[in-house]
């Protein structure tokens, strides 16, 4: 379960977020490559853009239905 006291601070402020248990799979940023990005110096994913249209929204379900290791919420502030 994604921990949201525990989040990259790298993500964009808002609901959606990665937290510190990614490992960093790629499969966010295939899923949503308009929110999700790679940082290639830590070695995980974050989310470097809030969704804002119904498509990029899916995207974002869908990226969080798909990470292995559940390091995806969608309760952040």
């Amino acid at each position: 379960m994604p921990n949201k006291s525990d989040q990259w601070p790298q993500n964009a402020k808002g609901k959606f977020y990665v937290d510190k248990t990614c490992i960093a799979c790629d499969a966010c940023v295939i899923a949503a490559p308009g929110n999700f990005k790679m940082h290639e110096e830590e070695g995980h994913a974050f989310l470097s853009k809030q969704p804002d249209s119904p498509q990029e929204e899916e995207q974002c379900r869908e990226a969080m239905q798909g990470c292995p290791v559940e390091a995806i919420g969608n309760d952040g502030d």
